[in-house]
């Protein structure tokens, strides 16, 4: 059985280093597996509506070796940090 990846109990920070977790069947799926530097996190609202604090955050992303800013905004549940 394979393990898989959970995103950190707590919000990302600018520079941490983490790597896109998502479905096959998500419209971003082809940005799984990619390393990314988070470069900016933005609040919104969703956290009101699902009553879970982390739903609140997305995070701006760039690709850890090109650091080429990635066009998709991702939510914390997308994101797993890079050990």
């Amino acid at each position: 059985m394979e393990d898989i990846p959970q995103p950190a109990r707590e919000s990302y920070e600018p520079g941490d280093l983490v790597e896109v977790y998502v479905d096959e069947s998500d419209p971003d799926a082809a940005w799984h597996g990619t390393r990314c530097c988070v470069v900016e996190v933005i609040w919104d609202d969703l956290d009101g509506e699902t009553g879970r604090t982390l739903d609140g955050v997305l995070y701006r992303v760039e690709e850890a070796g090109s650091r080429e800013r990635v066009s998709v905004d991702f939510r914390h549940k997308d994101l797993v940090p890079v050990e």
